[in-house]
This record gives structure tokens, C-alpha cells and sequence, in this order.
């Protein structure tokens, strides 16, 4: 039983986290200067502008300006369906590759509109629709219409469909 104990806490214990606290510096020259190869350099941001209002019949104003350069403003109420939130807004910042990012967006009961220069346009339609299949179109339109009047003159009878096709050329 005391083997069966004993065990279990070496286990315990083997398994406990290991940390790594880096070499010590070796000349009062690394102690000095910060360490350059630090993947988790922090920068600091300001924070210029946090305003924040909500009032009590649920409709509220946010404003947040950084001094990076980011900005989001947001404002919404309660005046969709059951009680959903209509917002509306925009946000600005400046990507890696120096663009300038402005989006604005509404989200309602037709979901997150947004609207920029900087968002992915579906392509045009790659070629033009050949006339052939145009005239296909307008004749199976044609076919519908006359089907269509054919049940309207006579509504006893269900209009079929036409067997007498001519013979292929």
C-alpha cells in the first residue's frame, strides 16, 4: 500500500509542468540591454477616445479611437423583431501593407452589411451567353405562354405537352 502511494506521487510529480526560465546573462551587457529576439515584444497604444453611453431603453453610442490609427464607432437600439439589436457603424485602420481600411456596416434583421473599397467583388460573368441559347430561352417562354392560354380556353382539359416534334435534319 505504501509502494501504491509512494507511486502515485512520484507520478504526480514527474507529470507536473516543467517552466523554463532562460539562461542566466553571462556579462552585465545582456542585463543591460533588453533581449532583441523576444517573440513577445509588447507595444504600447494609447488609448485617445473611449466613450461609451447606453441608456436604459436598451439603445447605446460607442466611440474608440487608438493612437495607431484605429478607430470604431457603433451605435444600435432594440428596434427589430423581439427585441433585436439594429446596429450600425464603422471602423478604420491601416493594414500590414500600409492600405488604408474604412469600413462602414449596418447589422439588422438582413444580417452584417458591410460596405468598403477594400472588400472582394464577385468577378464578372466570365464570357457572353451564346445567342443560341438565348433563342432556347424565348422559345421555351413561348412554349409556356401558349400552355398557359391553352389551360385558360379550356379548363377541363390539362394541356400536354406537343409529341408531334418534326423529324431531325
Amino acid at each position: 500500500m505504501k509502494f501504491l502511494i509512494f507511486a502515485c506521487v512520484a507520478a504526480v510529480a514527474v507529470a507536473a509542468p516543467q517552466y523554463s526560465y532562460g539562461v542566466p546573462a553571462e556579462s552585465s551587457e545582456e542585463v543591460a540591454a533588453p533581449r532583441a529576439a523576444s517573440s513577445e515584444e509588447v507595444e504600447f497604444v494609447p488609448i485617445l477616445k473611449d466613450d461609451r453611453v447606453h441608456e436604459e431603453d436598451g439603445t447605446y453610442n460607442f466611440d474608440f479611437e487608438a493612437a495607431n490609427g484605429i478607430r470604431f464607432s457603433q451605435a444600435g437600439s432594440p428596434d427589430g423583431d423581439e427585441d433585436a439589436v439594429i446596429k450600425a457603424g464603422e471602423y478604420s485602420y491601416t493594414a500590414p501593407d500600409g492600405t488604408e481600411v474604412h469600413v462602414k456596416y449596418v447589422a439588422d434583421e438582413n444580417g452584417f452589411q458591410p460596405q468598403s473599397n477594400v472588400l472582394p467583388v464577385a468577378p464578372e460573368f466570365p464570357h457572353p451567353i451564346p445567342q443560341f441559347v438565348l433563342d432556347q430561352i424565348a422559345f421555351a417562354a413561348e412554349e409556356d405562354a401558349a400552355a398557359a392560354r391553352a389551360v385558360e380556353e379550356d379548363s377541363d382539359e390539362v394541356a400536354a405537352p406537343s409529341t408531334l416534334y418534326g423529324r431531325p435534319n
